[in-house]
């Protein structure tokens, strides 16, 4: 795992954590929009590193790794972390390990729940089929694949396929799907995700609910996986300093 600062150290801390087979670059209008702001800690994952082969560990391990960074160099507390879908899976986990404090958590479209496991295999293979078809851009394997997604979030997965391939991918897809969030503790818990991915996103959020009935759960009319951060990124800055006024 690598990680890239932006903006004085003096400031509230953000750390920014990825979803699977994209890299930090996606957060980079957010981090524009806050990097005056926030001292803004940028993860990347391994297995999705640009410019570095590298291969996905695990949740647990990524999580470890992130917790220990801020351990090092924030003296173990953070202000606020963003994690979008497999970076909100991470989040997660950083919390439920408990060894740094989180005073605000933001969690897009995290999968907190795992799959029967008949279905984790035929849908990982799924899932690296849709990513590859990012980085080959076929006009037929762009419909056949691609319904739940848009158009922005696809180039980014292509930029990053390159250096873990499928079988960071398909790592990253078992572990996150096998492995289910039994515990969480936190002052302040968002859950987020949009109207059009409601139907994998809302259990997550149910299950984060029974486990922590304080978190705050907020519903985006129209929109797909990632596209609140993709399409709004004044919008999610906004969200981000209201927490911290």
């Amino acid at each position: 795992m690598k990680f890239r600062t932006y903006g004085d150290k003096s400031h509230p801390s953000l750390m920014l954590l990825p979803g699977l087979g994209v890299s930090y670059e996606l957060f980079l209008p957010l981090i524009e929009r806050l990097k005056d702001r926030f001292f803004i800690v940028a993860a990347e994952v391994d297995g999705f590193i640009l410019g570095e082969n590298t291969e996905f560990t695990s949740i647990d391990d990524q999580a470890a790794q992130a917790n220990a960074y801020v351990r090092e160099h924030l003296g173990g507390h953070l202000d606020c972390t963003y994690g979008l879908s497999m970076g909100g899976k991470i989040l997660s986990r950083m919390m439920e390990q408990g060894e740094i404090v989180i005073d605000h958590a933001i969690m897009d479209a995290a999968p907190l729940l795992p799959l029967p496991k008949w279905l984790v295999g035929p849908l990982r293979y799924y899932q690296c089929a849709n990513v590859w078809t990012c980085y080959h851009w076929t006009g037929f394997w762009k419909w056949m694949f691609h319904s739940h997604y848009f158009d922005t979030l696809l180039d980014e997965c292509k930029k990053v396929w390159p250096y873990g391939k499928g079988k960071a991918v398909l790592d990253g897809y078992k572990d996150i799907y096998t492995h289910k969030l039994d515990s969480i503790d936190g002052p302040d818990i968002h859950f987020w995700y949009g109207t059009k991915e409601a139907f994998v996103a809302k259990p997550q959020a149910e299950h984060l609910m029974k486990l922590h009935p304080e978190t705050k759960v907020e519903v985006f009319k129209g929109m797909n996986h990632g596209q609140f951060l993709m399409d709004q990124p004044d919008e999610v800055a906004k969200r981000i300093l209201g927490l911290i006024r």
